[in-house]
């Protein structure tokens, strides 16, 4: 069902790969609101995934862009302003990878290069894209500039590695860059700590079917979908939400705030 909560409004979406991404989903949701886009991934990206398919079905434009490189990230701010028609009122940050996951290395004998790259990519871009974003006077007044976190980054998910270090830090990013967004150009700044969710980044994660069951049988409401999470950044995207910045926002069917649950309890007890 379609409100058009964001018709005439103009966005970047970083980090669709294929249909079982939270940032693929959103596009789809934008667009059936009303919103015109630019897809953006890092080339590697694009050669893995689909993105041509959802640009078509959104008709959006393609930009290639390392969000680590702040030159292309200057590129993709102006083409975005130039085919869209005006400043941007919307942007997603769906970005994370960890080499060491990735590789297999455990938490305690990280490859530290690979930690670099890692948060650099996961984290520290979020600050490249609202430093361009910010210096080129690039976001309406009233915009929304929303990332991708999960709750490793206040909690112990052992298998998480150093994704848990990446996404605090990327949380800390979006509070300290969201209070000058908010007080300069009146524009809010928020993560999303999603529920754990079968994208192919997350499917990368040690043992992550057996963590999504649990969380599951935790959360009272079930575990949030990728395509739930679409519905939620939307609202986050529109007028509705003028007054939320700098928070860390838990969309995860209520985990965050349960102890235990009865049916993990019963599993327990049945041993």
């Amino acid at each position: 069902m379609s409100y058009n909560l964001l018709k005439g409004k103009r966005g970047i979406i970083f980090g669709a790969l294929d249909e079982n991404s939270i940032a693929w989903k959103t596009a789809e949701r934008v667009f059936e609101e009303g919103g015109s886009f630019v897809l953006t991934n890092a080339p590697v990206a694009m050669r893995m995934g689909a993105i041509k398919e959802l640009a078509a079905k959104t008709n959006a434009e393609i930009i290639p862009a390392d969000a680590t490189s702040l030159e292309d990230l200057e590129n993709l701010v102006e083409k975005s302003m130039e085919i869209l028609g005006g400043k941007i009122d919307f942007v997603l940050h769906s970005i994370g990878m960890s080499v060491n996951v990735r590789k297999g290395r455990h938490y305690t004998d990280l490859n530290y290069d690979w930690s670099q790259k890692g948060w650099d990519v996961s984290a520290l871009s979020f600050h490249k894209v609202m430093q361009t974003l910010y210096k080129k006077d690039a976001m309406s007044e009233w915009g929304s500039i929303v990332a991708l976190s999960y709750m490793a980054a206040q909690r112990v998910f052992p298998d998480y590695n150093d994704m848990a270090d990446n996404k605090a830090y990327l949380e800390s990013i979006a509070r300290s860059f969201g209070y000058f967004f908010g007080r300069d150009k009146k524009v809010r700044v928020n993560t999303i700590s999603q529920s754990p969710t079968p994208t192919t980044a997350g499917k990368g994660v040690k043992g992550f079917d057996g963590f999504i069951a649990y969380a599951d049988k935790m959360s009272p409401l079930g575990n949030a979908s990728a395509q739930d999470c679409a519905d939620y950044t939307i609202t986050l995207f529109s007028d509705l939400t003028r007054k939320v910045t700098l928070q860390n926002l838990y969309h995860d069917g209520g985990f965050s705030n349960v102890g235990v649950s009865d049916l993990v309890m019963e599993k327990f007890e049945e041993e």
